[in-house]
């Protein structure tokens, strides 16, 4: 209806309706995904656990295609309902002005003509040597682009004070309020006619492919729709979202909108609400599948090494999530700033009485190692903290850059990931369904000086009974008890053979000067720290977390394999999670993680 949107059209229009013709699309969008779940939930998967043959094999091939059958008309019809409720919206503020214009209109006894033209009455008016004259009325044509016309001068630029001037007219006072309301309509009517043609073009769009096949090529056509959808009606959804606000905030705000509400910002704008902290766990998950096709198709396009790099990740990330998995798979953030994002847990952290959050440290990126090693790790102690209490989950948090190589001796990386750590921490206290939920923070490698500096920051972090410290390098702290939780409840890993845990000072690597370091091992360096640290016991980013001066609880680890400088392995730096390589580390964190602390084994400190 484009070209023949009037000013009255636009002035009756009743956006209630456009929502209103919305509402079949949303209950097929609606009944779409309660039979995927059916399928994915009751169907294939129980067909996966009790049948082994050709024969299920083949159908379950069968019900894939009926879940993506499901997943592209849920789509489809939630984007088309999503659409109308953004041409609603986005159609109120041009009718509103319009409204405002016509009502001034009649306030001053203007004619508001079918094209949008305002007529003025004649008025009595003084003019400038006193005398009294008609000002005729008129006509005033509006512009949505032009100025307002200037009024009409003398022949030096000076309107004539002479009556009998042939370029004397009286001025109207109601020309530039007509002009202005006329200017104001015309406006009004031109935004709308945008909007209405940007929508059009958009719901044309959403055209079901035919045959019921959902191949690969029509689920990236639900990709450029959903794209269309959101570059159309984006603004209206990305408006209402408190990015400012605290996660508890946001919690409050997701709860209080409606089903339909949370599904448009689901389904159309994933990455909004995907990484955003206070959202509930089930909501970032849907989000984050949503979003990731996009992602890779973007990174796709991009080409480059780097892009590549995430590339290949997030497809093995992709793949992952379309196994089933015992605990299953959450997918709480994702994205291809920086180093890479990813957030994943192993185990539904918002319904878990225990939940571990663990922050990875150097080297670690958005690549292959990070899903085959860095998430495994999460995997390893959910998987174990579940044996000591069932409702457990494993968080890997990579979303900070971690360092890469020379920066490692840098706490900047640390200290622009605290505060993004704890902000998702208290997302997490948000969200979980438990009253009083135990939460462990565990910092691996660089990562627990991210999370050592989380933990001075104000308030320390959001929730947290326990820290976890494996294989540290320092925690820029001198003493446990700067760390928020009480030195009982600090928990250090340290095996002798991890050279991470005996990083020397700056002056000491000052003085060590490389070789002691190569040639000597950590003791060879400890023997050159000696003359100005007594007892030993600092290290790169203050207190060594394993000393008796640093006051935590050290626990049993396996020692590890002596490090091959020439090979560049430092095996017993990265064995801490696996219980198939350090079985007393792996039942340390998981009695710690699934709340009982009392078998914990203990160990001497340095």
């Amino acid at each position: 209806m484009t070209g023949s949107l009037t000013w009255q059209a636009l002035r009756d229009l009743k956006v209630s309706e456009l929502t209103r013709a919305g509402d079949p699309w949303h209950e097929v969008s609606g009944r779409s995904a309660a039979d995927r779940a059916q399928v994915d939930r009751a169907m294939s998967a129980k067909l996966r656990e009790t049948q082994e043959s050709d024969a299920a094999e083949a159908a379950l091939g069968r019900l894939r295609r009926l879940s993506r059958n499901f997943q592209y008309v849920q789509t489809e019809c939630g984007l088309v309902r999503t659409a109308l409720n953004g041409l609603a919206g986005d159609l109120i503020g041009p009718q509103n002005q319009l409204k405002q214009a016509l009502e001034d209109a009649a306030s001053l006894n203007f004619t508001v003509h079918e094209d949008g033209s305002v007529s003025y009455p004649a008025l009595q008016v003084d003019d400038l040597t006193g005398a009294t004259r008609e000002a005729r009325g008129g006509t005033s044509t509006g512009s949505s682009r032009l100025p307002l016309e200037p009024p009409v001068l003398g022949p030096a630029g000076q309107q004539s004070l002479r009556p009998g001037y042939a370029a004397f007219r009286p001025v109207n006072p109601n020309a530039e309020k007509a002009q202005d309301v006329a200017d104001r309509i015309a406006r009004a009517v031109r935004s709308a006619r945008e909007i209405d043609a940007r929508y059009a073009k958009t719901l044309d769009g959403l055209r079901a492919e035919k045959g019921l096949d959902v191949t690969a090529a029509t689920l990236k056509d639900v990709f450029r729709d959903t794209a269309d959808v959101r570059s159309t009606a984006g603004t209206h959804l990305a408006e209402g979202i408190p990015q400012d606000k605290s996660p508890a905030e946001r919690k409050k705000w997701w709860d209080g909108l409606t089903d339909e509400q949370r599904q448009e910002y689901i389904q159309v704008a994933p990455d909004l609400i995907g990484d955003l902290d206070g959202i509930p766990v089930l909501a970032r998950d849907q989000a984050n599948r949503n979003y990731l096709p996009a992602l890779i198709d973007d990174l796709a396009r991009r080409g480059g090494d780097e892009a590549k790099t995430k590339l290949d990740a997030l497809r093995m990330i992709q793949d992952k999530l379309g196994e089933s998995s015992h605990p299953p798979m959450f997918l709480l953030g994702v994205g291809d700033e920086g180093n890479g994002r990813a957030i994943v847990s192993y185990g539904n952290p918002d319904a878990s009485r225990h939940v571990a959050a663990y922050v990875p440290g150097l080297g670690t990126k958005l690549d292959g190692e990070f899903v085959t090693g860095t998430m495994k790790r999460a995997e390893d102690t959910a998987l174990g903290a579940r044996e000591v209490d069932p409702s457990s989950a494993s968080i890997v948090w990579l979303g900070y850059d971690a360092p890469q190589s020379a920066d490692v001796m840098s706490k900047g990386d640390a200290q622009r990931g605290a505060p993004a750590y704890n902000e998702f921490m208290a997302g997490l206290s948000a969200t979980n369904a438990n009253e009083d939920p135990h939460v462990t923070a565990i910092g691996h490698s660089y990562g627990s000086l991210t999370v050592g500096t989380a933990a001075k920051e104000s308030g320390g972090i959001p929730g947290v009974d326990d820290v976890i410290l494996l294989g540290s390098p320092g925690v820029g702290a001198q003493k446990a008890t700067e760390l928020g939780v009480g030195k009982e409840h600090v928990f250090v890993g340290a095996a002798d053979n991890d050279p991470v845990t005996h990083l020397p000072t700056k002056g000491e690597s000052a003085l060590a000067a490389g070789p002691a370091w190569v040639l000597g091992g950590p003791e060879g360096v400890r023997r050159a720290g000696d003359l100005f640290d007594i007892g030993n016991d600092d290290l790169y980013f203050g207190k060594d977390p394993a000393s008796e001066a640093f006051g935590a609880q050290r626990f049993a680890v396996d020692d590890g394999p002596r490090m091959i400088i020439e090979a560049g392995k430092f095996d017993a730096h990265s064995q801490y999670f696996d219980p198939g390589r350090d079985r007393k580390s792996a039942d340390n964190i998981a009695n710690i993680v699934g709340g009982r602390p009392q078998g914990v084994v203990r160990e001497n400190h340095r």
